[in-house]
């Protein structure tokens, strides 16, 4: 099982990267909706797409307009939109209006309840609270034993209980790393994560990897966008997504 990183950062797009859309191309499951949605078209192997979103702030929902042509076309052969009610609701009434997207996308809407089924597994989530708004963490459990979580726009807590009992064990994490560590005091106030917390909620969690993603766009980028080495030295199976980079899981 691949996933495609599609976009790995946050707020707006960046020479080297787009804002977060991840993909598992074989069984047509994707989450969040950045401006790297304009990639998962050619990438997708499956006739039925299932989108899960975390939130409906911009940078995770804009790539919905994205798919009108292969929709309209049948080369996606049905979509459905997985999210909150209200977020949902917000989506259709403002990004879909007539003023500022007059074409109709024919997604099918689905309110987050579950168990969710997908291709050889099943999708649950949990509600984060520590971003403006409110978002979504989700999680994979697949038949085969394997399984991955996806957290994103969420200030890291490696006291939150609930929040790692949710991702204990999983083979993958996927997490959102906006700040490095000497940026902090930005994580609580604008309910994002920095590094330090990141790697601990790995390490009490137990999981098999962490991949670090949805990083801040106006951080200085050479070959990185913070400092991995910090996380390696708390969690070493460490590493940072890349946009078209691509993890088997």
């Amino acid at each position: 099982m691949r996933i495609v990183f599609l976009g790995t950062t946050g707020y707006r797009p960046t020479e080297k990267r787009h804002t977060s859309c991840l993909l598992l191309p074989e069984i047509g499951v994707a989450f969040d909706a950045g401006t790297g949605m304009f990639r998962l078209g050619e990438r997708l192997q499956a006739d039925e797409l299932r989108l899960f979103l975390s939130h409906a702030h911009l940078d995770h929902v804009v790539g919905l307009t994205y798919l009108l042509p292969e929709l309209r076309l049948g080369k996606i052969g049905s979509a459905t939109v997985y999210g909150e009610a209200e977020k949902l609701a917000a989506i259709r009434e403002h990004l879909f209006s007539e003023a500022i997207f007059p074409a109709e996308v024919p997604y099918l809407w689905e309110p987050l309840c579950e168990p969710i089924g997908i291709p050889g597994g099943t999708v649950r989530f949990r509600r984060q609270e520590r971003h403006p708004g409110g978002s979504v963490a989700f999680r994979i459990d697949f038949e085969d034993g394997k399984s991955v979580a996806y957290c994103t726009d969420t200030t890291a807590d490696p006291s939150d209980v609930e929040a790692i009992t949710f991702v204990r064990g999983v083979d993958l994490l996927i997490h959102e790393c906006n700040f490095a560590d000497e940026h902090s005091d930005w994580s609580a106030k604008t309910g994002h994560s920095n590094v330090t917390p990141v790697a601990e909620v790995a390490r009490e969690a137990g999981v098999g990897g962490l991949v670090l993603t949805h990083f801040d766009p106006y951080a200085y980028e050479t070959e990185r966008p913070i400092d991995v080495d910090v996380a390696r030295s708390i969690f070493p199976e460490t590493t940072l997504a890349e946009d078209l980079g691509e993890v088997d899981l």
